[in-house]
C-alpha cells in the first residue's frame, strides 16, 4: 500500500524519541551531545563526584511486539468462561474478565503469555493460557525524500535497502545516493541513523554492506549533502528531513 507525502509528514510521531548512531554488527554507543537531558538517578562514585547511571538500551528482535490494533484470543482450556477475544486499545491495554485492564503493547505473545499466567494465577489454580493473534498490522517501511514514489509499504520477506529503493520507484535524479539515511527504532525510548553510502555499494559491487531491513524502518534519500548526523536529534529535526522548508 502506498501512502502519500502527507503522511510522510506524520515521520515525527512514529519516532517519537531521540535517535542514537548505530553501526553495521557493533553494538549502540551513547554519545552525549549538549542539551540531551540525562535520564537515571545519580549515584556517587569513589571520588565522592555524581555518576550518571545511563538508559539501558536493547534492540529490537525479530518477534512481532503487540501494538494497538491486534486482536488477540485469549483461551483458557480448562476455564473457558474466562475465554475472550480482544482488541489491543490504542493506549495498549485489553480489558480481561475477572482481570480488568492490562498493558500488552510492546510484548511478544510469549511474554503475554507468561504476564497473563502470573497475573491469573491469583484468581486461579495453576491456570493454562493460550494466546492466538487472530489480525495485526503487516509489517511495513516508509520511504521519504528523493524516491520517485515516498510512503508507507509493506514489509515482504527478507528485504534490503537497495530493494527498499527499488520498491518505492527508485532514486529520483536529484538523490544523494551516497547518503542515504536508515532510521530504526532499538527500544520504546531510543531510535537510530544510519547513513548509507548505496553508490559506493553499488559500484564496488560489495552488497554485504546492504543493511536488511526490519519492521518499522524508515529510509530517506536527501536532495542535498549531509555531511554529519548528530547520534541525538530532536524530533522535530526528524520530522524537518521528511518534510523540508520550501
Amino acid at each position: 500500500m502506498i501512502i502519500d507525502r502527507g503522511r510522510i509528514r506524520a515521520i515525527a510521531v512514529l519516532l517519537a524519541t531521540p535517535v542514537l548512531a548505530f553501526g553495521g554488527q557493533g553494538k549502540p554507543q551513547i554519545v552525549e551531545p549538549a542539551g540531551v537531558p540525562q535520564v537515571a538517578k545519580a549515584r556517587a562514585d569513589r571520588s565522592g563526584s555524581p555518576e550518571i547511571e545511563r538508559p539501558v538500551l536493547q534492540r529490537r528482535g525479530w518477534r512481532y511486539q503487540l501494538r494497538p490494533g491486534d486482536i488477540l484470543e485469549v483461551s483458557f482450556p480448562f476455564t473457558p468462561e474466562f475465554n475472550q477475544t480482544v482488541t489491543v486499545q490504542p493506549d495498549g491495554y485489553i480489558t480481561l474478565r475477572g482481570l480488568g485492564d492490562f498493558h500488552v503493547a510492546g510484548q511478544t505473545k510469549p511474554e503475554l503469555t507468561r504476564a497473563l499466567q502470573t497475573a491469573f494465577a491469583k484468581i486461579l489454580h495453576e491456570p493454562v493460557i493460550t494466546v492466538d493473534l487472530k489480525d495485526f498490522e503487516k509489517p511495513y517501511f516508509i520511504a521519504g525524500g528523493e524516491v520517485a514514489r515516498p510512503g508507507k509499504y509493506e514489509l515482504r520477506g527478507d528485504t534490503t535497502v537497495t530493494q527498499a529503493v527499488a520498491i518505492a520507484g527508485g532514486f529520483k535524479d536529484t538523490a544523494k545516493h551516497s547518503q542515504v539515511l536508515l532510521f530504526r527504532r532499538i527500544s520504546d525510548d531510543w531510535a537510530a541513523a544510519k547513513i548509507l553510502n548505496v553508490k559506493k555499494m553499488l559500484r564496488g559491487g560489495n552488497l554485504q554492506e546492504d543493511s536488511h531491513l526490519q519492521p518499522g524502518d524508515m529510509l530517506f534519500v536527501p536532495k542535498n549533502a549531509i555531511s554529519k548526523i548528530k547520534p541525538f536529534i530532536p524530533i522535530p529535526g526528524i520530522g524537518a528531513y521528511f518534510n523540508p522548508a520550501p
